[in-house]
């Protein structure tokens, strides 16, 4: 028997694996989800994503990808995986994503290749759509380069591809290897750690999606989890996992401070002391970031 069965779970509420059924709209990941979507539809061109270490990226990521429809996008999802990658390697993969058959080894002909693909999702009256996770991953000046040349394909006053980074803070110190890439960004967005409100109510959503009926975490539980995680969402789940087993382990039911300070102790952890940002302005109509853009262009 694990914790699962132990609490009733009808799942590990915790786990950090991708799961899209546990996937907490938080009003900043709502916000970010608006404005990203609006810069595609609006064919923006560039847009960037940027959060720390497990603030959830790439959850977003996928999540934008899966409200892409097909009768409406034709969209990619490229994860960097590591740094040793070419600009014909990221052509040939965007090609085939977006459906270009067969390309063609020489860049020069690819390019052409892809130009006319998009040119057809053009007439077929759909967007392409090109998500980069990890895109901090992409370090040399010639990948910069690559990407502010498929910007460049376009028709008259509109662009036929759209791309959208999401990566770590340094993401913002590769873009300015290729200074002009850096300044054609129309919109980006910062992630960062959930407040302490958000984080009770992740905490709860989280056990809500695993069948949880009442939480095993008490009042005094809850704080500690925010000193110890910071607010981002990865921690949480490590000291929230750990805390749910060490309190299986004991036999008990419910998890105090206490644990939680032992479990943050045994993982290593020290309390985040951090300040709050400012945050952007709340958007609910879509109509309304026109105006937030065109602030930004005569920036």
């Amino acid at each position: 028997m694990g914790y699962t069965d132990y609490f009733n779970f009808e799942r590990e509420p915790f786990s950090n694996a991708p799961n899209d059924k546990f996937y907490f709209n938080s009003e900043q990941h709502n916000q970010a989800l608006l404005r990203l979507k609006y810069s595609v539809d609006s064919d923006k061109g560039l847009a960037v994503l940027v959060g720390g270490v497990g603030t959830g990226k790439t959850t977003l990521a996928r999540r934008m990808l899966d409200n892409l429809p097909i009768d409406k996008y034709e969209s990619s999802l490229l994860v960097m995986i590591h740094s040793a990658i070419t600009p014909e390697w990221i052509l040939s993969r965007i090609c085939m994503q977006l459906g270009v058959r067969n390309p063609d080894v020489n860049p020069l002909k690819m390019l052409k290749q892809l130009y006319e693909r998009l040119l057809q999702i053009e007439k077929e009256g759909r967007k392409a759509v090109v998500l980069i996770d990890e895109a901090q991953m992409l370090q040399t000046r010639e990948l910069m380069e690559e990407f502010r040349g498929l910007l460049n394909l376009e028709i008259p006053d509109k662009k036929l591809l759209n791309i959208v980074f999401f990566g770590l803070p340094a993401l913002d110190d590769v873009m300015k290897l290729d200074e002009p890439l850096a300044q054609r960004v129309a919109f980006k967005y910062t992630l960062k750690p959930l407040s302490e409100a958000d984080t009770k109510e992740y905490i709860a959503y989280r056990l809500n999606v695993a069948g949880c009926r009442f939480s095993p975490f008490n009042e005094d539980a809850l704080p500690l989890i925010q000193k110890y995680s910071g607010g981002v969402p990865r921690l949480i789940n490590t000291i929230c996992d750990n805390a749910l087993f060490e309190t299986f382990l004991r036999r008990g039911q419910e998890i105090n401070g206490n644990i939680i300070s032992n479990v943050a102790e045994d993982l290593g952890l020290i309390a985040f002391d951090f300040e709050p940002q400012q945050d952007p302005p709340m958007i609910d109509d879509p109509d309304d970031l026109e105006i937030v853009f065109e602030e930004i262009e005569e920036k």
